[in-house]
């Protein structure tokens, strides 16, 4: 079983994608996100704790408060701002029995290529922003969390610096 750290309702709540969003149309890019850019900041042990604690339904007990307030005040924003970099890309594409289809709604324009990366680089930079935060906190707290310096053999290690790369179209 698998843990999402957050739900379609923050994502909406908390970013730039309409409140009408199809769930069903982003929750593997909430996934995706998750495995590949929060995961990797994480490093295999406290990204596996988190899941844990999510799974067993602990991470509002008293005893692991340490591990609440890492999710809700640094882990949720990465989270949400990386889903969007991986979804924008994507949204205006449905893939189907019949082929690959580019919706566009009547009445509406298009975005051009340039629009595109201008918005995925905005929203990748709010994304390292919250990383960077991350980071700090970590930095100065590593102590609290024994997994994130845990990682040993095949473990996933933390990334301790942002990745800071544009979108490339």
């Amino acid at each position: 079983m698998k843990a999402l750290f957050i739900n379609i309702d923050d994502l909406k709540r908390k970013s730039i994608l309409s409140g009408n969003l199809d769930g069903d149309k982003v929750i593997q890019f909430i996934e995706v996100a998750q495995d590949t850019a929060i995961q990797n900041y994480l490093g295999g042990k406290l990204y596996g704790k988190l899941q844990d604690l999510i799974i067993a339904q602990s991470l509002y007990d008293a005893v692991n408060n340490d591990y609440r307030v890492l999710l809700e005040d640094y882990i949720k924003p990465m989270l949400i701002w990386y889903t969007q970099a991986n979804y924008l890309p994507f949204a205006a594409f449905t893939v189907s029995n019949g082929g690959i289809f580019k919706r566009s709604p009547e009445g509406t324009e298009s975005v051009t290529r340039e629009d595109l990366s201008m918005l995925t680089a905005k929203v990748t930079d709010t994304a390292d922003f919250y990383t960077q935060r991350f980071i700090d906190f970590m930095n100065f707290n590593s102590t609290l969390y024994p997994e994130y310096t845990g990682n040993q053999d095949g473990d996933m290690y933390p990334d301790r610096e942002v990745q800071y790369t544009g979108f490339v179209l």
